[in-house]
């Protein structure tokens, strides 16, 4: 008996030591998921030129660092119907090269790693399906148009709720609550999307459709 006593008095010991190592990574990683194990988290974060709103972006760079994420900015671009689908459009081109750099200036304050895309469709929603259809994800964060104002009107965000996979954040801003290309604090960072190719060059064509 005191030998069987003292053998389950070991395990015990054990098994409690391997727990508190446990909790003191955890803790110390700040709840971080340890190199390899399973795919980084992806938040999505669609938005239309003239509607990124300041708070949603704040609000999906906040879960992002909290879930240790990539956030993935989706600018979409929408496409007359009298045009081919692959079309230049160099004024969207123009707004996808500012507000992605300003995404990416406002997350590096943030710490938090991006993957910038643009997405063409005919509508909004055209072009927000397309996008669900063909990145990985886990959240989806998107800020539903303000007192009639551009972006995702309610129509949208019914699809949305109805047809997309994942967790689903709407956020309705303020009126005013838009960028346009500048973000406070920080320093200029060169986009990621950028260096790849550039929105414009042969290397992003696949990446950035908008692009000529």
């Amino acid at each position: 008996m005191t030998v069987l006593l003292i053998a389950l008095i070991v395990v015990l010991a054990v098994a409690l030591a391997a727990l508190a190592a446990r909790h003191h990574q955890t803790s110390n990683g700040r709840g971080k998921r340890p190199p390899g194990d399973g795919p980084t988290r992806r938040i999505l974060f669609p938005f239309v030129a003239n509607a990124l709103s300041r708070r949603a972006l704040d609000a999906a760079l906040r879960l992002a660092r909290a879930e240790d994420a990539t956030l993935v900015p989706v600018f979409l671009a929408r496409v007359p119907l009298h045009l081919p689908l692959d079309s230049p459009l160099p004024r969207q081109s123009e707004s996808a090269v500012t507000l992605l750099e300003a995404i990416e200036n406002r997350a590096a304050e943030f710490g938090v790693p991006v993957d910038g895309r643009v997405q063409r469709g005919r509508t909004n929603r055209h072009a927000l399906r397309e996008a669900i259809a063909s990145e990985r994800f886990d959240r989806i964060v998107i800020a539903a148009a303000a007192h009639g104002g551009n972006g995702f009107d309610p129509d949208d965000v019914a699809w949305l709720l109805d047809n997309a996979d994942g967790e689903i954040l709407v956020l309705r801003p303020d009126k005013d609550d838009r960028v346009n290309g500048k973000l406070p604090g920080g320093r200029r960072h060169a986009p990621l999307w950028r260096r790849r190719g550039g929105i414009g060059g042969p290397a992003s064509a696949r990446r950035s459709p908008v692009a000529p």
